[in-house]
């Protein structure tokens, strides 16, 4: 019998709202989730980021590293001057131009860092980040530091967003997405692998997040050449006026949640001979 691959699931944006949070805590409770990357920067963190303590036992806790949404968690005079983050777009310019303040960002990752760990008394599992800016130029580096200072090389992961190109062939679908993310993904896994740290390989989960679109369908595409620490980041959750405040992404975010505690996905695994695994149990990545 051929061996089962391990396929990892991570639900992204927990604490963004109450009904984000609460919507992956029951992925999480289904045992239907791996992995959950936290957003600490908003006023939900301290309450949800206890609730996730409680509850994550079975799944690797992880820093959504945020610089496009809401509020830095400090001054940041030339980055944030009007007290809340620039839209990603504004983001990518700067980081490609080399116009980042650095010791600005720096800062607010170190903040994130010690939010997290306050509230979880743990370190992170992994790290990623919000509308991928991790990756970014500049951003990488510092961050890639700031984790290599907390010793967390040859403990946490980090999320290569950018797959290779058969891989994402294969999918066909939200192509675009993911060769724009892989362009600007361009070095980081080779970065970061020189740093001590393991990434995931192979990666989808990309989506238009338009309600008229099936997910179920879309999942199944998400399982297409999959790579040997296979990760697909989700964004499940409950609406509510808090995420309509805040973001665009509203409706599927049901239809994700409802999915992903269906009988369907289980089903697609089975076919697939796939189970669900951390990535911090699978092995290291460094080939």
């Amino acid at each position: 019998m051929a061996k089962e691959r391990i396929v990892a699931i991570c639900a992204d944006d927990y604490g963004l709202s109450h009904g984000v949070s609460v919507g992956i805590l029951k992925a999480l409770d289904a045992g239907r989730l791996t992995a959950v990357s936290a957003l600490v920067n908003g006023p939900r963190w301290p309450a949800m980021g206890r609730e996730l303590a409680r509850r994550g036992h079975s799944a690797d806790l992880g820093l959504h590293f945020n610089l496009t949404l809401g509020r830095p968690l400090g001054s940041m005079p030339n980055f944030a001057p009007t007290g809340t983050f620039p839209p990603v777009s504004r983001v990518i310019r700067m980081a490609l131009r080399g116009k980042l303040p650095m010791e600005e960002i720096r800062a607010e990752i170190d903040r994130q860092f010690d939010r997290f760990e306050a509230v979880l008394e743990r370190r992170p599992d992994h790290v990623d980040g919000h509308q991928h800016v991790h990756v970014l130029p500049g951003i990488r580096q510092a961050l890639l530091e700031a984790m290599a200072a907390r010793k967390l090389d040859g403990r946490a992961w980090l999320r290569d967003a950018g797959d290779s190109l058969h891989r994402i062939a294969a999918r066909g679908a939200h192509a675009r997405k993911a060769l724009a993310v892989r362009t600007l993904s361009a070095g980081f896994r080779r970065a970061a692998q020189r740093r001590g740290f393991s990434v995931n390989e192979g990666f989808a989960g990309f989506s238009d997040f338009h309600p008229g679109h099936d997910y179920a369908a879309a999942f199944e595409t998400y399982l297409r050449a999959p790579g040997r620490r296979h990760l697909i980041m989700c964004h499940p959750g409950h609406v509510d006026d808090e995420l309509k405040a805040q973001d665009p992404v509203t409706i599927t975010r049901e239809q994700e949640l409802a999915f992903l505690l269906s009988p369907r996905l289980p089903q697609m695994l089975e076919k697939r001979r796939m189970k669900l695994g951390r990535l911090s149990e699978a092995g290291n990545a460094r080939a």
